[in-house]
């Protein structure tokens, strides 16, 4: 995802294709729009398969004192599959790997650059957009891949797009969950516009800040994370990660934040913090630039996206990735298929989404494409 960590989300989700429940905003939209059709039959809902261990390793140096760390999981003889994660700067989850049948797939896990276990963490030297399209392009080559399926959440789904336009050749499907387009409106958005569904957990926040700077948080926090003032920036990683877990949730979520020690009462490093503190940094970075999407912008290059298999999964309750921004993609590429979740928000966690990503993925190792199976 873009933004928060994962996060185990309990309770029943139902997926809908778009268009069929009631006239609410994005139904009403949505109707104008032309939308592939998907379905699985289901006996119940799927769940997410058992972790694997990686059956290869790679350390791929890409220039600049970047080092790559790349792992293949599941079956070497399987469908090549590139998986590209969050943040950015989040790193690969184990847990997103587990919606691919290790029997089936050839899972090729990339941390980014300053992500994870690449290195060095949370580098923003040498890291951009289109630092990470050209480190594509080399793992690609590395492996001797011809096409991969490509999958992404968040910002993942915004790579996986980016990828698809400049090397329309080696993407054989895009499956792409709560899509982000890093447009201008999507960062207000989440730094000060949503503050109004979450007042209290927003203030919280932004107290980090001088007042003069809390209208315009990006800025500010892109600088205090380039400073390297790990007091300082512990308790403002804290925060944010309280944030975003609140417009997950819809409440607060404080207790489940990793929290800032304080070095005056000799309390240890925290680990967690740390590598919270590296991911954000990237993430700002990133976002201070809006990711360098802005000419062409990534709805822009869609046009050259190839037409191939594209499911677009999206949450209606999502207040990170908003829903209309799925609409928009939706539109670029009449192609693809959307299908909207009930009751689901950004956690790739949620039931309703591991079920959707998972039977997808079934459908796709066994047929190739992402709809009905015969």
């Amino acid at each position: 995802m873009i933004f928060m960590k994962l996060v185990e989300e309990a309770g029943p989700g139902k997926a809908r294709p778009i268009g069929t429940g009631p006239a609410d905003t994005i139904d009403a939209v949505s109707a104008a729009v032309p939308t592939a059709a998907f379905a699985l039959a289901a006996a119940g809902p799927a769940t997410l398969y058992p972790d694997t261990p990686p059956f290869r390793t790679h350390r791929l140096p890409v220039g600049d004192g970047h080092v790559l760390h790349v792992q293949e999981h599941g079956c070497a003889e399987g469908l090549p599959a590139l998986l590209l994660h969050g943040g950015p700067g989040s790193g690969c989850s184990p847990l997103l790997r587990r919606f691919f049948d290790p029997k089936r797939y050839r899972l090729i896990c990339m941390d980014q650059r300053g992500a994870g276990l690449s290195r060095p963490r949370g580098d923003i030297t040498h890291n951009t957009t289109a630092h990470l399209l050209a480190d594509l392009r080399a793992l690609r080559a590395h492996l001797g891949l011809a096409r991969w399926l490509v999958v992404g959440g968040s910002w993942g789904a915004t790579l996986a797009l980016a990828h698809a336009a400049d090397q329309p050749q080696a993407v054989a499907a895009l499956l792409l969950r709560a899509s982000f387009l890093a447009r201008a409106d999507d960062l207000h958005w989440f730094f000060r516009g949503v503050a109004v569904e979450q007042p209290q957990a927003w203030q919280h926040f932004a107290d980090h800040a001088p007042a003069e700077r809390r209208d315009d948080l990006l800025p500010w926090l892109a600088e205090v994370f380039a400073q390297h003032d790990p007091a300082r920036c512990r308790a403002i990683a804290s925060a944010w990660s309280q944030w975003e877990q609140a417009l997950a949730s819809g409440a607060a979520a404080q207790a489940s934040a990793p929290q800032a020690d304080d070095p005056a009462l000799g309390a240890p490093v925290n680990p967690a913090l740390d590598a919270l503190i590296d991911r954000y940094r990237v993430q700002s970075h990133y976002l201070l630039h809006r990711c360098w999407l802005d000419s062409p912008t990534l709805l822009d290059r869609c046009a050259a996206s190839p037409t191939v298999p594209t499911l677009l999964l999206h949450g209606r309750e999502d207040r990170i990735c908003r829903p209309a921004g799925a609409l928009a993609l939706h539109r670029q590429l009449p192609h693809s298929a959307l299908q909207w979740l009930d009751g689901v928000g950004h956690d790739p966690t949620h039931p309703a989404m591991v079920d959707a990503m998972v039977r997808a993925l079934q459908c796709y190792a066994a047929q190739g494409d992402f709809g009905s199976p015969a």
